[in-house]
């Protein structure tokens, strides 16, 4: 009672056997999932490293950035023109202010009402319309310029920021416009000399 025979001893090592086999069978596979998906994390690892920009590239990237600094510079200065030639500048009031006392002291006080009309107001009002068409012909260079620019930087870089094109074409347009006006009142079509009896 309780002796086990050759072929039962037999038999259990046997089931004993097989069952460790199918053990490693079955942890094996999920072994090797684990080891294929850290080699596999390992070569994207490899890839991102060698995908990385060298640092030969940074002086690059600084020409890139203060490039497009002085042209966002430029957009803002075109702007900047083109509203003082709309509104007026300090250099035109003087000049303006000074054609006035050089036509009064030219004018004679024996002469007509329309040639002091025109030699005291009409010439200052011409040179304030000069001063004012000088910055908005600046205006319009300077934008024309900034939008022009990436045609003639690093080949194959044409890409230039939204709000620097938009500043720059908001130059272009005021320029436009303060030319336009300046030529108006220089000739008398807009706001000329009143008519004198």
């Amino acid at each position: 009672m309780g002796t086990k025979t050759d072929d039962q001893a037999v038999t259990e090592a046997t089931e004993v056997k097989s069952a460790d086999l199918s053990k490693e069978q079955v942890e094996t596979p999920a072994e090797a999932d684990a080891v294929t998906e850290n080699d596999a994390a390992a070569d994207v690892d490899a890839d991102d490293v060698d995908d990385a920009e060298p640092d030969e590239n940074v002086p690059a990237a600084q020409a890139e950035g203060s490039s497009d600094v002085g042209q966002g510079a430029g957009a803002v200065v075109s702007a900047a023109l083109g509203v003082v030639s709309l509104t007026g500048s300090w250099l035109g009031t003087v000049a303006s202010a000074r054609q006035t006392l050089i036509g009064q002291l030219q004018t004679s006080s024996t002469a007509s009402v329309s040639a002091q009309v025109k030699s005291i107001y009409g010439e200052a009002w011409h040179a304030s319309a000069l001063y004012g068409g000088l910055f908005a012909l600046l205006a319009l260079v300077v934008g024309v310029v900034v939008l022009a620019r990436p045609a003639f930087g690093v080949p194959g870089r044409v890409r230039q920021s939204a709000w620097i094109k938009s500043v720059a074409w908001g130059g272009v347009a005021l320029g436009v416009i303060g030319l336009l006006l300046a030529v108006l009142k220089y000739t008398d079509v807009l706001l000329g000399l009143p008519a004198t009896s």
